[in-house]
């Protein structure tokens, strides 16, 4: 398997290295597909309680698909159906990944690049990083459920602007409009971001991840409570988590979740 992407561990924290730097860590076909797989293998994995998206260095987050592959893989309206397939499906996982996730953005991230990013629970970005998504400037109407998602994220109008005009803006706009949670430097960002990551971490992960798949049940547009969602937050009473919480709170303690 290429080492294009490759997963670093801290303790209960897992990081994906977007790791093409020579290309702004643009996505090959190939590594949209080895990106699914990556994150299956991450939600198997008990151990893991969080997942950190970011680029191997100040080069790019991701510059997006690989645009050298478009006249093989996205000539034809066929062809093109089957390249968005896979590197929807791949998408989707890791926004559907039923553990938090957190993008860390450094420098770039430029169509797929903040499609990734979008579809984090997070996003952290270094000053004067540069987001956008360019499908106007080579004539590609963006798939809906990625529009979708920028759309619920920064507004109608915003979204409609910023694909519209395909023009870049700065982490700090991004900041303004809610497309990106914080904006650091690039000497602070990582410690910031890792600081983050530990204070959800040290919480219950049967709360987290259950609060995740709640608020997704939200913006999937559910009015009442699923059959599914009410056993997953009546499930958690009977949890590990939930009997040290309650221990922890009447011994004046803080709790060690498992």
């Amino acid at each position: 398997m290429s080492n294009n992407l490759y997963v670093e561990r801290n303790g209960s924290i897992a990081t994906l290295v977007i790791n093409r730097a020579e290309k702004k860590n643009s996505f090959s076909l190939a590594m949209f597909k080895q990106l699914g797989v990556i994150l299956d293998e991450l939600e198997a994995d008990q151990q893991v309680r969080l997942l950190i998206v970011k680029g191997v260095d100040e080069t790019a987050f991701s510059s997006g698909a690989d645009i050298s592959e478009f006249l093989e893989n996205r000539f034809s309206s066929s062809n093109a159906k089957k390249y968005n397939d896979a590197t929807l499906e791949s998408i989707e996982k890791l926004y559907r990944f039923p553990k938090p996730t957190i993008a860390l953005i450094k420098t770039l991230a430029i169509g797929g690049g903040l499609e990734l990013a979008n579809s984090c629970d997070f996003r952290f970005a270094t000053s004067g990083s540069k987001l956008g998504i360019t499908a106007a400037n080579i004539g590609i109407v963006y798939n809906l459920t990625s529009t979708k998602r920028l759309a619920n994220l920064i507004g109608p109008s915003k979204a409609k602007e910023l694909l519209y005009t395909a023009k870049l803006i700065s982490a700090e706009e991004g900041n303004e409009i809610g497309l990106i949670d914080y904006v650091y430097s690039k000497e602070e960002i990582e410690e910031k971001c890792l600081e983050f990551a530990e204070k959800i971490v040290r919480k219950s992960s049967v709360a987290n991840n259950g609060i995740k798949q709640v608020i997704q049940s939200i913006i999937d547009g559910e009015n009442e409570e699923t059959k599914e969602i009410e056993q997953l937050i009546l499930d958690s009473f009977s949890s590990d988590d939930y009997k040290e919480g309650i221990a922890a709170f009447l011994e004046k303690r803080k709790p060690n979740f498992s």
